[in-house]
């Protein structure tokens, strides 16, 4: 078991899950969370070697979308996929980032991921909703550690 999964309980690691899973319902979009313990260098790089990792840009609509936290070094980004990137307006990323930010200020982790989740899962829904019949989870909402 790495170290990075005791950073939440089992009760908030369920919440977080269950907000993925819920924003999810509505898109055929994919969010995924990602803990690090240390995050050498750039935190963007660091994001899209994970992504990639994760194997995200395979989802079918290029719709898949990263939450990274590296928590030792207090470092977070998010990373869209090509077909996401294309359709939210300019700064949605960073009121999202924004918003998750306010929360870990007040070290509300849980919440703020919850709420950056939510967000994601909106514009998800909004851009790549859900097609009954056609839409597959292609990613697992468990949140990865490293």
């Amino acid at each position: 078991m790495h170290l990075t999964s005791k950073f939440f309980t089992e009760e908030q690691k369920a919440l977080i899950a269950e907000a993925i899973a819920r924003a999810e319902r509505e898109t055929s979009g994919e969010i995924r969370l990602h803990i690090d313990s240390h995050c050498k260098g750039d935190v963007l790089d660091n994001a899209a070697y994970i992504f990639a990792k994760l194997k995200m840009h395979k989802t079918k609509l290029r719709n898949g979308v990263l939450f990274y936290l590296a928590v030792n070094n207090k470092k977070f980004a998010i990373l869209g996929d090509a077909g996401i990137n294309a359709v939210v307006p300019k700064n949605f990323w960073n009121d999202v980032k924004d918003k998750v930010i306010s929360n870990f200020k007040e070290e509300k982790y849980t919440e703020g991921l919850i709420a950056g989740i939510e967000m994601a899962g909106y514009k998800l829904k909004e851009f790549f909703p859900y097609k009954e019949g056609e839409d597959k989870n292609e990613l697992s909402d468990d949140i990865s550690f490293n």
